[in-house]
């Protein structure tokens, strides 16, 4: 849905961008996380055409968006960290607003602005004033502004920005559907611990390059090489740990109470052995999970790094 090439931005003599290669697939959450000022917006900003590179390629849907900057539109939904609000319009005559630009009139319009406001739960606030709502709210209609003309691709920046925890958890649902509808979403967020409940796949940019990306599980086992298996066992984890010790894959044995964090050098296969050996050796086991690396600590990581 979205490729991007070799994408250079100078500033004079500040590059913000060095050369992003990234991609897209329909039907993606892509998470882009990165430090303030490491080139997230100002790719953002390229990528719906609001802002022209130095140099590079951008391909929204196939069409070179660069050459093709009106069509490319059409199928792209933008929602700014930072964005303007007419307050003294009510939500229903906001989105009216919109709808107009885009030409979309009569029952057609007034379908889409209900089903909009379902969608963002915002329907028992049909009329009352923008400037009323809470910042929260004012992120969610500007969320459903952004799905007027029904694009493929939503770019969202910083959509959290602003809301307490009801409202993000609302965030998440909202993103799921669109999802289930077939879209394709680029959100940026500095709240990475619920990047990392949505997203299928995340791009870290520092200082106008991209570190790592991939889904969520590839750039895991890139930045850590071993995996670490979490593993309950109803009785003194000794027995546990004792066959634990005698394969060769396993790297590390942390016990904890019962249970037991395990790091190891392989992939499901050498999972399915491990417990296998498990079961075999009597081992009384409750659950055995793959840990899963916090996006945070991964981002840190990375980062320093680079």
């Amino acid at each position: 849905m979205l490729e991007i090439r070799g994408l250079k931005k100078n500033y004079k003599k500040f590059t913000a961008l060095k050369g992003i290669d990234l991609k897209v697939e329909k039907g993606e959450i892509f998470g882009f996380i990165g430090p303030n000022g490491a080139g997230k917006t100002t790719t953002m900003k390229i990528a719906c055409g609001l802002l022209s590179p130095t140099s590079g390629e951008v391909y929204v849907n196939g069409i070179n968006a660069l050459q093709n900057i009106r069509r490319a539109k059409q199928y792209i939904g933008y929602m700014p960290d930072f964005f303007g609000v007419y307050d003294n319009l009510k939500v229903t005559e906001y989105l009216e607003f919109y709808s107009s630009i885009y030409g979309i009139k009569g029952n057609e319009r007034n379908k889409m602005i209900e089903d909009l406001l379902e969608l963002v739960s915002l329907t028992d606030k049909a009329d009352f004033f923008v400037d009323s709502l809470s910042r929260g709210m004012k992120q969610k209609l500007c969320l459903a502004r952004c799905l007027v003309h029904n694009p493929e691709l939503l770019v969202l920046d910083e959509p959290a920005s602003g809301m307490d925890p009801r409202a993000r958890a609302d965030l998440k649902r909202i993103l799921c559907t669109l999802i289930d509808m077939g879209k394709t979403v680029i959100i940026s967020s500095h709240i990475l611990s619920e990047l990392s409940e949505v997203c299928t796949s995340i791009g870290i940019i520092n200082n106008g390059e991209i570190v790592i990306s991939g889904n969520v599980e590839e750039v895991t086992n890139k930045v850590y090489n071993n995996k670490v298996l979490e593993i309950e066992v109803s009785d003194s984890p000794d027995k546990a740990e004792t066959v634990l010790k005698e394969i060769d894959f396993v790297q590390d044995i942390n016990p904890i109470g019962n249970k037991l964090e395990v790091s190891i050098n392989g992939d499901n296969e050498q999972i399915k052995k491990l417990l296998k050996l498990l079961v075999i050796r009597d081992v009384p086991i409750i659950t055995l999970n793959k840990k899963t690396q916090n996006l945070e600590d991964i981002f840190l990581k990375v980062t320093k790094e680079a």
